[in-house]
């Protein structure tokens, strides 16, 4: 065995809806489940995150994944009600929120907080970069994980799209010299995960439109996405 093997990606399978979708996934070695509070199709209301964090509190197999929630510059009342409903794990900013909320957050509801920075999908060029690693060191000490998405003007994540993967090591280097995960979003789906896991070794993977079927979450994809991030 090697002894310096890197231990194997965490999985976040994003806008989950359904308990019974839910329910499917129990033998399954997921580490995060995400909903969505933001304007999205996938969004959901409060109540029904609860009753999904009922089924997360009954899993038994592996150890339970966490549950995150998705929100776009969300005020203190809303995470206020939606923690009040259904206590979150970790709480994923994919707005235009300061490093100051961050850490309230953070202290006052004593969670993890995950900040996505989203690329257009074509987008490349050194400014670009050095741009964002100088925001992103505003952020040090008030998150625990920085997401790498796929620019959406409309919704929160869940484009399809990947964005252009070799500007992952400079984000990942800035990770790791802060002791800040990193995990990656945006196109992901089955047949392409591996490769980005054997290319740039991130933290965590986070899916969602790619294990679905018309829309719908399909726990055959589901299964073969999580199959393969633990494979590789």
């Amino acid at each position: 065995m090697n002894l310096h093997q890197q231990p194997a990606a965490a999985v976040k399978i994003c806008g989950i809806q359904d308990v019974e979708v839910l329910k499917s996934m129990i033998n399954l070695p997921v580490d995060y489940v995400g909903v969505v509070f933001a304007k999205s199709r996938r969004r959901i209301e409060p109540k029904q995150a609860a009753e999904l964090k009922e089924v997360l509190l009954a899993w038994t197999t592996f150890d339970r994944p966490k549950l995150t929630g998705g929100f776009v510059n969300p005020t203190m009342e809303e995470l206020e009600q939606v923690m009040d409903a259904a206590a979150l794990d970790v709480i994923q900013l994919h707005g235009q929120e300061t490093p100051a909320f961050c850490e309230q957050v953070k202290q006052r509801f004593q969670t993890e907080v995950f900040k996505a920075f989203s690329f257009p999908k074509n987008e490349s060029g050194t400014e670009a970069v050095d741009t964002t690693l100088k925001t992103l060191d505003n952020y040090v000490h008030t998150i625990d994980a920085i997401l790498l998405d796929t620019y959406d003007p409309q919704y929160v994540g869940g484009s399809g799209h990947t964005f252009a993967w070799e500007r992952i090591p400079t984000y990942a280097k800035w990770a790791r010299n802060h002791g800040i995960e990193l995990f990656v979003a945006g196109g992901l789906k089955p047949d392409n995960v591996q490769q980005l896991i054997q290319t740039y070794a991130p933290d965590g993977v986070d899916v969602s439109s790619g294990v679905e079927t018309d829309g719908v979450k399909d726990i055959a994809k589901i299964t073969a996405f999580v199959e393969r991030v633990k494979q590789a």
